[in-house]
Parts: structure tokens; C-alpha cells; sequence
């Protein structure tokens, strides 16, 4: 249906100003985010999503101001402390609460229940979708400063479609978790120490529907974890060792990303980037190629890792189950595990 007025058949709408939803929006705002960067001395990256103050950058000289600012366009509050930086979402969690009426509700230790198996045919009422999607696209705003429930953000984010009065009381949980760490974020410590490390972990047959795995990851410079995933593998994988395999795949392509990125940055990473897995048969299928009974049904373009491994780009390496951090990206976790991987990611107190 087409809007027209009377005298004006020829004539067209101008847009103004995108309004969030529309698949303008995403655009104008990076067209103006990106105007004022380059106004105030920017330089682009070859990545367009990343900005580099290169006179700051050769003089180190970097101020709370420009922290302070940055984080005002993207909703953060930002706290410079004697341990190092502290970054939270505070204000917009209370704000989160009050909306959704659970500002006075009783705290749990865990975003996800334990043992809890959602399924796209719930039993139960039917729930307002709207309301879920605006509760679901609340909770994945948070998990810019808090991954500790990127987990169950992503879980129930699969029933945003049709949500029954189960899902709805699974995504009131991760609520309940938040109300009990409502000043929980993240501490970003100094360090002169800029090696890039990774954790990678799957499920395997997680999703009940489909059976697909979750691949999870979370990359540290240092001792601080800056970038982390929590996402549904798109294809049914037979065994344990393949869906960590693909995993592992799927860290590899972050890693050699963030690799290029730090080299632009002028932090090159001259020794292969470690990343950590808990299954020695997929690091041992990533080594040897030999094993074509194993591996022949395996696509070939998730192979890459082994060129990666060959050319010293990456090392994978062996970490226990109880060490793998990528742990809390993928599966549902007792409470004394999910306390020690929490602060394993750096999520704390302020």
C-alpha cells in the first residue's frame, strides 16, 4: 500500500531521521558516528567499523575524556579505579528492571537453570512476542559489558517468534541473576603484557529442535577478555571431537581477524596465537590430516584451520574442562563453576 497525496502522485518522501527497526537505521548511524570520528582527528582502519587517533596512539597519551565520550554514545558508564578501568551498564540494568516490573524480584545465583531443556513446543500460554522480543533485545544490549549471560541471552533468543509462558519465565530468570549483580561489569587492568590468547568450547547436540552445537569463544589481550561469541553452529555435527572441532574452526577465523586488526593497531602478534581447547581429538584431527575415514565427510572449507596450524599462524593447546572459560558460552553450569568462570572473564563487582 502506497502513501500518496492528492496533487503530489510524483513526488516522493524524504527520510529525515531512521527510526530504530527500519533497515535505514543501522546505516544513518554509522554514517554519523563515522562524520564525527573523522571531524575529531580519526583516522579509518582498513577494518570500517574500527577508528584509530594515531597522534594519541604514537604519544600514548589517552584521557578519561575520550573513554568518557565514547562510552556516552554507546550507553556505558565508565570508572577509572586504581585496579584499572571498570565498565558497566548499571543505570540501563535498573532501567531494565523497572520496565519489566522485576525491580523488586528475588535474586538467583545463575542466569540458567540447571538441567533446564527449552524447546520451540513449550507447553503453556502463548506470550506477547512483542514483549519478549523487547525483553530479549534488552538483554543482549547488556551483554556489552556482561558475558556472563550471553549464554542464556542467546538460549532464549530463539523463541522470540512464538514464546510461551516457559521461555518467558526462563528470560524473567536471567533478570533475577542481573537483579543480585545489577553492579557487576567489567575491569579492564593495566598491563604491558599484549599477547593474544583464546578459549574455545562447544556443546555438542545442544538444541533439542535441531541438534545442532554451540560454538563458544572469548579472546584476552593480557589478562582482559575484549571479544566473545556464543552462536548455533549451522549444521548437525556426528561427535563430540567434530563439533569442537568446528568450534575451533570458527576461533581460528576470529583469531587470524584480530591478528590483522592488531597489527593495523601497531600491536603485531609475532608468535602463533594460542587458543585453548579441552578435546585432544579435535586438536589432534586440526594436526594430522591423515585421518580421512574421520574427516572426509567434513566440509573442506573447515579445514582452514590446519593451513593456519602449518603456516604458525595459531597453536591450539590442551586445557582442562574446569580451565576452559569458552565454557560459560556454551552450556548450562553449576553454581561454584559459573562463579569461577565468571571471574575467570573478568565480570565482577565494582
Amino acid at each position: 500500500m502506497a502513501y500518496v497525496i492528492k496533487g503530489d502522485e510524483e513526488k516522493v518522501l524524504k527520510l529525515k531521521k531512521a527510526l530504530y527497526g527500519l533497515k535505514q537505521a543501522p546505516r544513518a548511524w554509522n554514517s554519523r558516528i563515522d562524520n564525527y570520528f573523522q571531524k575529531n582527528g580519526f583516522t579509518k582502519c582498513n577494518n570500517p567499523s574500527m577508528f584509530e587517533d594515531f597522534k594519541k596512539a604514537m604519544t600514548q597519551e589517552f584521557e578519561m575524556t575520550d573513554i568518557g565520550l565514547m562510552s556516552y554514545y554507546l550507553g556505558i558508564e565508565v570508572k577509572q579505579m586504581e585496579r584499572g578501568i571498570f565498565i558497566s551498564q548499571g543505570s540501563f540494568a535498573r532501567e531494565m528492571l523497572k520496565k519489566f516490573k522485576m525491580n523488586n524480584c528475588k535474586h538467583v545465583s545463575t542466569p540458567v537453570e540447571c538441567g533446564i531443556k527449552l524447546s520451540k513446543h513449550e507447553e503453556g500460554e502463548r506470550v506477547d512476542p512483542k514483549i519478549f522480543k523487547s525483553l530479549v533485545g534488552s538483554l543482549r544490549y547488556l551483554t556489552c559489558t556482561r558475558p556472563d549471560i550471553l549464554y542464556g541471552v542467546r538460549l532464549v533468543s530463539r523463541y522470540m517468534e512464538s514464546p510461551t509462558t516457559t521461555h518467558f519465565k526462563a528470560a524473567k530468570r536471567i533478570l533475577r541473576y542481573v537483579k543480585g549483580t545489577i553492579d557487576f561489569g567489567l575491569l579492564y587492568s593495566s598491563s604491558n603484557e599484549f599477547k593474544l590468547v583464546g578459549y574455545s568450547d562447544s556443546d555438542w547436540g545442544g538444541d533439542v529442535d535441531d541438534r545442532k552445537s554451540t560454538t563458544g569463544f572469548v579472546f584476552y589481550l593480557g589478562s582482559s577478555a575484549f571479544t566473545w561469541s556464543s552462536k548455533k553452529q549451522p549444521i548437525v555435527t556426528l561427535s563430540t571431537c567434530e563439533a569442537e572441532y568446528f568450534a575451533a574452526t570458527s576461533s581460528v577465523c576470529h583469531a587470524i581477524w584480530l591478528r590483522k586488526l592488531l597489527k593495523e593497531l601497531h600491536m603485531p602478534q609475532e608468535d602463533a596465537t594460542e587458543i585453548f581447547v579441552d578435546n585432544k581429538s579435535a586438536i589432534a584431527l586440526a594436526k594430522n590430516p591423515v585421518f580421512h575415514d574421520r574427516s572426509k565427510h567434513i566440509d573442506t572449507r573447515y579445514h582452514f584451520i590446519r593451513e593456519c596450524i602449518v603456516k604458525k599462524e595459531v597453536q591450539l593447546k590442551f586445557v582442562k574442562t574446569h580451565d576452559q572459560v569458552a565454557d560459560i558460552f556454551t552450556k548450562l553450569l553449576k553454581n561454584e563453576i559459573f562463579s569461577k568462570l565468571r571471574a575467570l572473564l573478568g565480570v565482577t563487582g565494582n
